[in-house]
């Protein structure tokens, strides 16, 4: 647990119990704090009394005493209309941070490592801890992956905190300058949280506050929003920039050609790895992620033939491109985190035949841009609450059925892919849609393919 004795004596507010919210509510109870805590959902204000989490009803709270309210990441303070509570506390002159906040607060002589990008952080987040720890370097890894950030063990000056970044963690953290910072791609999503694309960038670019040499921006060029603050920041030169890419030459940076890994960041244009030969990082935009691990790590230090060993001995992630399953010849991968069409381009592109499911709950954007990977698709398997717009969109171009159901589009897959007999086919969960019309979470949602596909497989093996 990270202690935070700067706010002992203090009344510190806390709105939010879920895992990061509980975590700080035990590191602020320890170190001394007058807490108020409250979540709207009467089953975490439940769950959190029966842990002793004092529960303070934040509407109704006198706002002349807290210092701070601290903030889960979910909750709205500017758009599309900040909570109740947020309102009271910034009129009364009160601070809003998140749990990173406090983090950077508590051990200000560490060095952070922060990772954003609409897509792929937690990937990358995931290489670079792999990388360094097992280069026997002291990391905690965490923030909008794992394990809530104030659980941590504090890692001191000789140490490293890995932290994928959300947007709204970005919005939230003030303190912290990042020694390396990795902003992997840009595209539209969360844009009602930050009252458009604008807001949405701007809370992205937060990333680099404050760097300068000898911190480093990783930057990835393989959209066009984020090629223009790469172009920025080295025409500024404040910091070290280190432009990343999967696509093209990436004079000065790391790229990949052909899937090898080519280190140009001492201007030399070295050979290092054969992504092609990692079974657990498939498809271009992984290619990308690796890049801007190798770089990340590269400058905290680590010597780029270890990096690359480590590259080759990572596990992977659950539910990104995961491979959850096989029966009789057909693969089932779990790309469950894919909450976008931009996440699940990604997957689109490395697969085919496909048996596409998808579907819940529709972002922004629906199925926009993925028409290029539609003569891979072999049939859609539509679940949740987007069926139907998915529907029209795919008509006429993609054979589809209606499932409802996780289960019964799983169950339905299976039989398409196994009637047309073709080779290679896969069954892929990749939903282009948040999770949270059918399950809790992506997590969730992932696990109970999961289970689907290797009970399909267990009953085809007997």
């Amino acid at each position: 647990m990270i202690p935070l004795p700067f706010m002992h004596g203090y009344v510190v507010a806390l709105l939010g119990l879920g895992r990061s919210g509980l975590a700080a509510a035990r590191a602020l109870q320890a170190s001394g704090a007058e807490l108020w805590a409250w979540d709207d959902g009467e089953d975490a204000r439940a769950k959190a009394a029966a842990a002793g989490v004092p529960l303070v009803d934040l509407a109704a709270a006198n706002w002349h005493e807290p210092v701070s309210l601290v903030l889960s990441p979910g909750i709205p303070h500017t758009h599309p209309k900040p909570h109740p509570v947020c309102e009271l506390a910034r009129r009364a002159g009160v601070e809003i941070i998140g749990d990173i906040e406090l983090l950077g607060r508590a051990d200000p002589d560490a060095r952070f490592v922060g990772i954003t990008g609409t897509n792929g952080k937690s990937t990358t987040t995931a290489l670079i801890g792999h990388v360094m720890q097992l280069a026997r370097r002291q990391v905690e890894v965490g923030g909008n992956l794992g394990p809530p950030v104030l659980a941590f063990d504090p890692v001191g000056s000789e140490g490293f905190y890995v932290l994928e970044m959300s947007s709204y963690q970005l919005e939230l953290t003030r303190s912290i300058t990042f020694d390396v910072a990795v902003l992997l791609n840009i595209s539209p999503d969360h844009l009602d949280r930050h009252g458009g694309m604008d807001g949405y960038v701007a809370a992205k670019r937060q990333i680099f506050r404050r760097q300068v040499k000898p911190r480093t921006a990783v930057v990835g060029i393989d959209d066009a929003v984020s090629a223009g603050i790469c172009a920025e920041l080295q025409a500024k030169g404040d910091q070290r920039v280190l432009p990343v890419s999967a696509e093209r030459p990436a004079p000065g940076g790391v790229y990949v050609r052909d899937g090898v890994l080519i280190d140009d960041s001492q201007g030399g244009a070295v050979a290092m790895i054969d992504l092609r030969e990692v079974e657990r990082l498939p498809g271009r935009h992984n290619w990308q992620n690796a890049a801007a691990a190798y770089a990340t790590c590269v400058a905290v230090g680590v010597d780029p033939t270890v990096v690359t060993a480590c590259i080759r001995s990572f596990p992977g992630l659950p539910h990104r491109q995961e491979r959850a399953a096989e029966a009789g010849g057909i693969v089932f991968v779990n790309d469950s985190k894919a909450t976008n069409a931009d996440a699940t381009a990604k997957a689109l592109a490395c697969y085919e035949p496909i048996y596409w499911i998808v579907g819940g709950r529709p972002k922004e954007t629906g199925l926009d841009g993925l028409e290029p990977f539609f003569p891979r698709i072999a049939e859609a398997f539509l679940i949740g609450e987007a069926t139907e717009a998915f529907a029209r969109k795919l008509q006429g171009n993609v054979a589809f059925q209606r499932c409802g159901t996780l289960e019964r589009a799983t169950e339905a897959a299976f039989a398409s892919a196994r009637q047309a007999g073709r080779g290679g086919a896969v069954v892929l969960l990749s939903p282009a849609c948040a999770s949270f019309d059918q399950f809790a979470n992506f997590e969730a949602r992932g696990d109970a393919f999961r289970a689907l596909a290797r009970a399909i497989a267990e009953r085809e093996a007997a």
